[in-house]
């Protein structure tokens, strides 16, 4: 590890440190480089559909959709901060990544983090009024309120990646310089100092409680005024139009919290650092790979957008055809 000495530490400073990766079996490296390749391209590039597709469809400007614009941002950004070093690391021998490369990639990771906890929460408190209250509905989603709901995440997260990383960088690290994963996490970079952690530990141990306790509070309050509205609901019919507009978003928390719980709540062993690889694979790269089918295939409004979509552009080629074969 390359080290500069700093004479107002008592430590040292590391310039680099070096990435074990997912697995280390060289065999294993080009076949994980096809999979997660695979992943990089397909969540992006749902996402970036999405997005254009509720911009530009009259019918999907609602709050709804717009928050959904936002998840599908904050999961193109999520999943393409740590993809292309561990992508460019599965084919190299040399799998560093320099130190403030280190501590951008952990600002970022945290305000997507933070960012996707609140947006997933101001969904639901969005559903919470669509079900709840849908005659005032249009007069308590207003749109400066959903872009204070969308913008406290953003500053939120921001906020908190900036003090994280601020305490990251007061630590000395002197050796080794192997961090035991794919990207620069946290918990395995703090293994490495050789100065004090607990200010930091502390900061990770609040920060995580507060967050997803409270961002995890929003959803479930929401939900059960949901379900309570609906079970008052006499019909069938209504109570499943009910459903189904919450069905995406519900699959969508529940996959991501879903895997959250399991990263914190793993037994402490010694497979315990592999698994959490698994784990951090899955809330990273698999769960927001669907997100974009999720909200495509159970809603109703997106369906019928893309459908309209489609009918546009057979009638464009349609008419191309039939021009080009008349000339």
């Amino acid at each position: 590890m390359k080290m500069k000495a700093d004479p107002r530490r008592s430590g040292t400073d590391a310039t680099e440190f070096l990435l074990l990766g997912r697995s280390s079996r060289p065999e294993l490296q080009p076949v994980l480089f096809v999979v997660f390749r695979l992943i990089h391209l397909i969540t992006p590039t749902g996402n970036l559909g999405m997005i254009p597709l509720i911009r530009f469809t009259p019918r999907l400007q609602t709050p709804m959709y717009f928050f959904l614009t936002h998840l599908a941002c904050v999961d193109i950004f999520y999943s393409t901060n740590v993809s292309p070093q561990m992508l460019v690391n599965f084919l190299s021998k040399k799998k560093t990544i320099s130190y403030r490369g280190c501590l951008t990639q952990c600002f970022v990771f945290v305000t997507l983090l933070l960012s996707e906890y609140y947006i997933l929460g101001a969904m639901a408190y969005d559903r919470c009024m669509a079900i709840c209250s849908p005659l005032h509905y249009n007069s308590r989603m207003s749109r400066p309120l959903c872009i204070c709901l969308v913008t406290f995440p953003y500053l939120w997260g921001s906020a908190v990646a900036t003090m994280q990383v601020i305490l990251t960088s007061r630590l000395s690290f002197c050796g080794p310089n192997t961090i035991n994963h794919f990207y620069c996490a946290d918990p395995p970079l703090l293994m490495l100092a050789c100065s004090s952690t607990y200010v930091k530990q502390m900061a990770l141990f609040v920060s995580a409680g507060i967050n997803l306790t409270g961002s995890l509070l929003i959803i479930l309050t929401s939900y059960v005024f949901i379900f309570v509205t609906i079970f008052r609901i006499r019909s069938s019919e209504g109570q499943r139009k009910a459903f189904s507009t919450c069905g995406s978003h519900l699959t969508a928390v529940t996959m991501f919290y879903g895997s959250l719980f399991c990263m914190y709540l793993r037994p402490a062993n010694e497979r315990s650092v592999e698994q959490g690889k698994i784990v951090v694979v899955f809330c990273i790269f698999v769960s927001p790979m669907p997100n974009p089918f999720i909200y495509s295939l159970r809603n109703k409004g997106v369906k019928q957008a893309l459908r309209g979509v489609c009918a546009r552009h057979l009638s464009r080629l349609e008419k191309s055809s039939i021009s080009t074969i008349s000339h």
